[in-house]
């Protein structure tokens, strides 16, 4: 390693092969750590302070939780451009690491960030933490023995060598290493540097560029998906799932009637609902948790940008010309701003906002995204124009894969959302008529194991893609049971989408009927906006009061087959490119565009994953709490029922359904 200049202050420092070892702190581990580096052909090297000598690397270390030194190492490191680590004492257990390198991403602070969402308790310890910093910095840990201060010193020593010959190989190396001072036993935690670390983060700066995607092959021409997650799963599940430090903090199963299902948990701490964890619902375990895992990351990448910075910041009427407006997205009435607490501010085309770039499929080029529409995580001082959820965020192989599955699930919630607004009487499908045996089975399931009845209607729109609105209908009864929930499934395949709505169903029906709360449905039912929560939803529908609201559906109506979903048979291809260009070809024709924005970041892309959302202005966006629906300013929806040919003209607004909708 290149020898560098450092000013040592008063720091012990030993040198090794010619480069000297800065050690801050004080303590056993110090003491330990600077007797392996000596052992190791070292001679000791104590400079004068306030003189420079030549760096390899730095040692912060102490026997206590004490973090007030990180920040001059950081500094001290970035200055010559050499590795600083990190060891000290938290709660029982010696935490070594991970490493900074000069010049890349992963550093202490991006392990704390992840610790912070996976550990219980993280608000409170961190505000003890805050409290008490100065207290925990001054008292060793009583149970740190001399003999295991001398095994974390030869450790730390192998670790330093490492660092100086071959960084990428250090044990530390985008990892936390964990040692407990009662046994000894370490384990080590690998990191997934935090593209938004205040610390080591340099996220680029978003800017405009084509959505060209690569080809991506199928092998089976009926699939949407180019590659076999659970090929891989070992390595995913290496590279994003540790209690510690991961991305994902664990994995959960469960067998409902409709299989195996898997929660990925992202961030449990930090979390306020369970939807914002991934779920998978497959035959087999195996394939859940690769779905579930995939849900996860798209969960983790729509909130907040994490691949890129925004740039831009400009009225709409200064960039119109290339920029989505937000009126075509569906707002809120005036009189709604006006009232106490509104979250969300009014438009106004002369008011600055924060945009992403996207890519308009009717245009053919990039386009300007208000940033509260691409990505929908709270900003605290900066309210959105709207009330956005993930929908529409899709994961995938490549950039078609994800946009395709982001366009699928636009269309499967805009095609309920139309029907429940419009209350349109959509013809019941004929589930037996499945040449799936899976589906039959799993319909019969669900009666059989919980005594509900499935049915399911073809809530298909203009563009023809096949959807599906599937109903669970209790016909055991009793106080305490919930009298009905929703599903939805959409597809390019007909049986797929009858399916998947399906075991959306299966998945969630046994924990609902277990959570159901007749109280609290019948106070829903009587003041609607109580319904604030994406449970409220179906719990209020779990009433039998709320029965009526369904009498728009022909549940006792004829039944039409499987095949009479959608129009017409779609074309197989061999590449999701081809299958995109259809489905967006769809949208266009019926006079809608396509927007996505890339939303991938660096800890997708290190798994070989592509993210994005995808906006459909005119489509009927997905909302949870009542007060918060979106179906102003969008004429579209008035025109549905004409569409289809089940009205002889446009509705008004007022004769829009005005209760809850009952998804999921």
């Amino acid at each position: 390693m290149t020898k560098n200049t450092v000013t040592p202050d008063a720091d012990a420092a030993v040198s090794m092969n010619g480069d000297a070892i800065v050690l801050i702190g004080s303590g056993l581990l110090r003491e330990a750590t600077a007797a392996a580096l000596q052992a190791a052909m070292l001679r000791p090297a104590t400079p004068a302070s306030g003189h420079a000598t030549t760096a390899g690397a730095i040692v912060v270390l102490s026997d206590a939780d004490d973090t007030r030194d990180h920040a001059r190492a950081e500094r001290r490191a970035a200055a010559i451009a050499v590795p600083w680590l990190a060891v000290r004492v938290e709660a029982g257990r010696i935490l070594i690491g991970p490493a900074r390198l000069p010049d890349r991403p992963g550093c202490p602070v991006c392990a704390e960030l992840r610790r912070a969402g996976n550990r219980p308790g993280a608000r409170e310890l961190q505000a003890v933490r805050e409290r008490c910093v100065e207290e925990w910095a001054e008292r060793p840990c009583p149970l740190l023995t001399r003999w295991l201060a001398s095994a974390v010193g030869a450790l730390v020593c192998e670790e330093v060598g490492r660092l100086l010959a071959a960084p990428e190989t250090a044990r530390t190396y985008r990892a936390l290493l964990r040692v407990s001072v009662m046994d000894g036993v370490s384990t080590r935690h690998r990191l997934l540097p935090d593209p938004r670390c205040p610390v080591c983060a340099g996220p680029p700066a978003d800017a405009p560029r084509m959505f060209a995607p690569v080809p991506e092959l199928v092998s089976d021409p009926g699939s949407l998906r180019a590659g076999r997650l659970t090929d891989r799963l070992e390595e995913l599940m290496g590279l994003y799932v540790d209690a510690e430090t991961g991305l994902v903090q664990s994995l959960g199963r469960s067998a409902p009637v409709s299989g195996a299902t898997v929660v990925a948990r992202l961030r449990p701490a930090l979390t306020h609902h369970d939807s914002q964890h991934g779920y998978g619902c497959a035959g087999d375990y195996r394939t859940a948790t690769a779905t579930a895992l995939a849900e996860a990351l798209e969960r983790w990448a729509g909130p907040y940008p994490r691949g890129g910075r925004a740039t831009v910041r400009a009225a709409f009427g200064e960039v119109a010309a290339y920029a989505l407006d937000p009126r075509n997205l569906g707002l809120y009435p005036d009189h709604l701003y006006e009232t106490a607490g509104w979250p969300f501010r009014r438009f106004d085309p002369g008011d600055p906002i924060d945009w992403a770039w996207g890519h308009s499929f009717a245009r053919g080029e990039p386009v300007l995204v208000p940033a509260s529409f691409a990505y929908y995580g709270p900003r605290p001082g900066a309210p959105g124009l709207a009330y956005e959820c993930s929908n529409g965020c899709a994961t995938g192989g490549g950039p078609a894969e994800a946009v395709l599955h982001g366009l699928l699930e636009i269309a499967e919630r805009d095609a309920f959302l139309a029907t429940w607004y419009t209350r349109m009487a959509i013809p019941r499908i004929d589930i037996d008529s499945a040449g799936d045996p899976h589906i039959r089975v799993a319909a019969a399931a669900i009666g059989e194991r919980l005594g509900y009845e499935v049915m399911a209607f073809s809530s298909t729109l203009e563009q023809g893609v096949p959807a599906v609105w599937a109903m669970a209908v209790d016909r055991l009864g009793g106080p305490d049971r919930p009298r009905v929930l929703c599903g939805a499934g959409a597809h390019l395949n007909a049986e797929r989408a009858l399916g998947s709505a399906i075991r959306e169903l299966g998945s969630s029906l046994e924990g609902h009927v277990r959570r159901y709360a007749a109280d609290r449905g019948a106070r829903l039912l009587a003041e609607p906006d109580r319904v604030r929560e994406m449970d409220d939803h179906a719990l209020l529908y779990g009433h039998p009061d709320a029965q009526d609201r369904f009498a728009f559906l022909p549940m006792d109506g004829p039944r039409i087959g499987v095949g009479d979903i959608g129009t017409g048979t779609w074309p197989r291809h061999h590449d999701l490119r081809d299958h995109l260009t259809d489905l967006v070809e769809r949208y266009l024709l019926s006079g809608l565009d396509v927007i996505t924005v890339d939303t991938t970041g660096p800890e997708l892309r290190a798994g070989g994953f592509t993210c994005a959302k995808v906006i459909v202005p005119g489509t009927v966006p997905m909302t949870f709490g009542h007060r918060f629906r979106r179906v102003h300013g969008l004429p579209r929806l008035l025109s549905i029922p004409r569409l289809l040919g089940r009205a002889d003209r446009d509705l008004e607004p007022a004769e829009l359904n005005p209760d809850p909708h009952p998804f999921p």
